[in-house]
């Protein structure tokens, strides 16, 4: 199996630096305008035109197996894959916005959950404890590591809060191709699964439900939920490799906000 999993060159790395940021400067960007009363659809344009004509890069979903959009939208229940539509948001909701793009040929992606308006104490703790367990994954990745270290340390992050860990979607490798043949599982046991090694350049995205673990997939093809109609959360950043540890190749432009920072 790790002969298919491709190593990155530091050149490679440099340029998926590059479409990282930019990506992460997309979700840097649309913040100010998630808010009460705006659509998706309203979202999805903004994303879009900045991306083509500000940033100078492909919106890689638009087609992607079909996809209609830009961006995923995926608000409150939906797990993932929401699909931008007309529907306004309204105050207490909160989305998740994933971002894909390319650079040059080589991708960025990454995603990161937003408030609008005034969201509940419930919404908070699940939005929070999914960014904490997205963290202890990023923490865990080191040359000799597993990919079963990355899932064990996400779980227990959210089981510890009573939360559930969406089994059905993963993290994936990326590079020149959007999806490489290498699935981040957000679950697992430690020492178990494929051991990392300096070059590799992975997404980790866990999703987070505050009921069960769940999903079913609405009859778009592409709209995933949770069966209980439990709230969802989900953050992803692109990561690679290295030599002592690991870098994270979509922060944030500006800083960390309310979060904790990412450091080896």
């Amino acid at each position: 199996m790790a002969a298919q999993v491709e190593i990155k060159t530091p050149s490679d790395i440099a340029m998926l630096r590059t479409a990282g940021a930019l990506a992460a400067d997309v979700l840097r960007m649309i913040a100010e305008h998630v808010r009460p009363g705006v659509t998706t659809n309203q979202l999805d344009k903004l994303c879009h035109d900045y991306i083509v004509d500000v940033l100078q890069a492909v919106p890689i979903n638009i087609g992607y197996n079909g996809y209609p959009k830009t961006i995923c939208t995926s608000v409150n229940h939906v797990i993932c894959h929401g699909i931008p539509s007309d529907k306004p948001l309204k105050n207490g909701d909160i989305i998740n916005i994933d971002v894909a793009l390319t650079k040059d040929g080589w991708h960025g992606d990454t995603s990161r959950m937003y408030f609008v308006g005034q969201p509940s104490i419930l919404s908070k703790r699940l939005v929070s404890t999914t960014y904490e367990a997205m963290r202890a994954g990023i923490r865990a990745v080191r040359p000799g590591a597993t990919f079963g270290d990355i899932g064990h340390a996400i779980q227990s992050v959210a089981h510890k809060e009573g939360f559930s860990v969406v089994r059905e979607y993963c993290g994936h490798g990326i590079g020149r191709i959007y999806h490489e043949d290498l699935q981040v599982l957000h679950y697992g046991q430690p020492g178990q699964g494929l051991t990392l090694q300096t070059g590799m350049v992975f997404t980790i995205e866990p999703m987070i439900n505050a009921g069960k673990r769940h999903s079913k997939e609405l009859p778009d093809g592409w709209t995933v939920v949770t069966q209980d109609h439990s709230l969802s959360a989900q953050w992803e950043h692109m990561v690679a490799v290295t030599e002592t540890g690991f870098e994270v190749l979509t922060l944030w432009p500006d800083g960390f906000g309310d979060y904790s920072p990412i450091a080896p």
